[in-house]
């Protein structure tokens, strides 16, 4: 349970872990003030804990002082988001916390009953307690994202970097491969699909007769994370929904009920609550049609054939991902080139892939292509893949010729590093900023506390 417990935590995206959330104890205060945002003891004290449940409680003596340092910059750049007038819209968290809470549901199999007690409160509390905090969070990134989005590198400057690392420094990397994939999403067939619209339709009629209300139609019956709150969405403006959902939710007038619409999530009964303008607050209930043994296998064997054609060289692979492929992987728009999460390219060491994945291409050469595998998505839904090595490396020591695209990104990330922190800095002696005297002596917040800054401290 502990494992699980760290990857529930990262995908609430928040600076506390869910266990810690519910049951703290330390009593507030004020501790720092960037600008308008303020700084609270307990976001200290509850990453300060998060990072020591991480770490066996092996934390530096500083660790505190690391931490404030990390929430000072956050608090910057938030305080800075809204000064340049960045909008993260209601809709946008809505679907973020409603995404991460299905695939935390997903981890437990759909089981509300485990998720509630797990977090100790229900997905509508828990969404709420994490809803400013995810807005915080996606104003952080976006920020960010700003300051350093022009920041570009020149091949004279890889070089440089390059040549400016220590020969005894230099990176080993051990042997590393590139790996393709065709990956396809069982559907569920025709007559599992009329009965799910037959469902949904009986689920309208009872709406329309009185027999239960939209909500708590939603509350039984809705397979997504707004199911708790009787399937409420939040306001959003245009362009936020898929298209077919968003044609029909825009066509409907306040109060009004849509019937049945298809969506590649499922099929919808939509609910248009409130208008304003070009901006709308929506219901909907989501029934997904059940995808049986028999249509995964279906697809299996459509897939088995695509990899057969592809080994005989009837098509080639990069045909085969445009053709036939889910265009909702990663994958697909790189041209079915998998990318490796933990370093941002497409190479991965052995240890990084999947265990399905390695197993497949341990006896490969280049170019073969994989039996079908199965696998899940973020979101958890099934899905099948076959994948094809497409390269592969010996272990070696970094070189410029055979590692430029790595050391390129290397090359960039310092170079953002630099810029973000020179911007911080500019903001920060722009900035009110104000911190507890009992922080004063932290060396990681000196730069926060430059008498030149007019700075004051807060006493306890």
């Amino acid at each position: 349970m502990k494992a699980i417990s760290l990857v529930l935590s990262l995908l609430l995206a928040t600076l506390m872990s869910a266990g810690l959330t519910a049951q703290s104890t330390v009593i507030d205060q004020v501790i720092a003030r960037v600008g308008g945002e303020y700084v609270l003891l307990s976001d200290v004290e509850e990453q300060f804990a998060l990072a020591a449940s991480q770490s066996n409680n092996d934390l530096p003596a500083e660790a505190r002082c690391n931490i404030l340092d990390q929430i000072l910059v956050g608090k910057l750049l938030y305080n800075q988001s809204k000064l340049d007038s960045i909008e993260v819209s209601d809709s946008e968290v809505e679907n973020q916390l409603n995404a991460r809470i299905d695939r935390i549901l997903s981890y437990m199999g759909g089981d509300i009953n485990q998720f509630e007690d797990y977090y100790g409160q229900s997905i509508t509390a828990t969404k709420e307690q994490f809803r400013e905090d995810l807005r915080e969070q996606l104003a952080v990134e976006r920020i960010r994202g700003s300051v350093v989005r022009e920041v570009t590198v020149t091949p004279s400057e890889v070089k440089k970097f390059f040549a400016e690392i220590p020969q005894d420094s230099l990176p080993y990397f051990n042997a590393e491969v590139e790996v393709g994939e065709i990956a396809i999403k069982p559907e569920a067939n025709e007559e599992t699909r009329a009965a799910t619209v037959a469902k949904l339709e009986e689920i309208a009629k009872d709406i329309n007769t009185g027999a239960t209300t939209f909500e708590d139609a939603a509350k039984r019956y809705s397979q997504d994370g707004s199911a708790q709150g009787g399937g409420d969405l939040g306001w959003t403006k245009r362009g936020k929904f898929v298209p077919e959902f968003e044609a029909a939710a825009y066509n409907l007038n306040p109060g009004e009920m849509s019937g049945v619409v298809e969506s590649e999530f499922g099929y919808h009964l939509i609910k248009l609550k409130e208008r304003r303008g070009n901006t709308i607050r929506v219901s909907h209930i989501l029934i997904r049609p059940e995808v049986k043994d028999s249509d995964v296998e279906a697809a299996r064997s459509r897939l088995d054939s695509i990899a057969e054609l592809i080994r005989v060289d009837t098509i080639n692979f990069s045909y085969g991902v445009k053709r036939f492929g889910f265009d909702k992987v990663q994958s697909y728009n790189n041209d079915g080139r998998m990318t490796n999460n933990k370093s941002g390219n497409t190479f991965f060491e052995i240890g990084d892939l999947d265990p399905d994945v390695y197993f497949a291409i341990d006896d490969m050469k280049i170019g073969d292509v994989s039996d079908v595998l199965e696998f899940r998505s973020p979101t958890g839904d099934k899905l099948l893949r076959i994948v094809q090595l497409q390269s592969q490396t010996s272990p070696h020591r970094a070189t410029l010729k055979q590692d430029y695209s790595k050391i390129q990104q290397a090359t960039i990330q310092a170079k953002q590093q630099s810029y973000l922190s020179d911007w911080i800095e500019e903001r920060i002696n722009s900035t009110f900023v104000s911190i507890d005297e009992r922080y004063e002596a932290c060396p990681a917040v000196q730069n926060w506390l430059n008498d030149s800054r007019q700075a004051k401290s807060i006493r306890p």
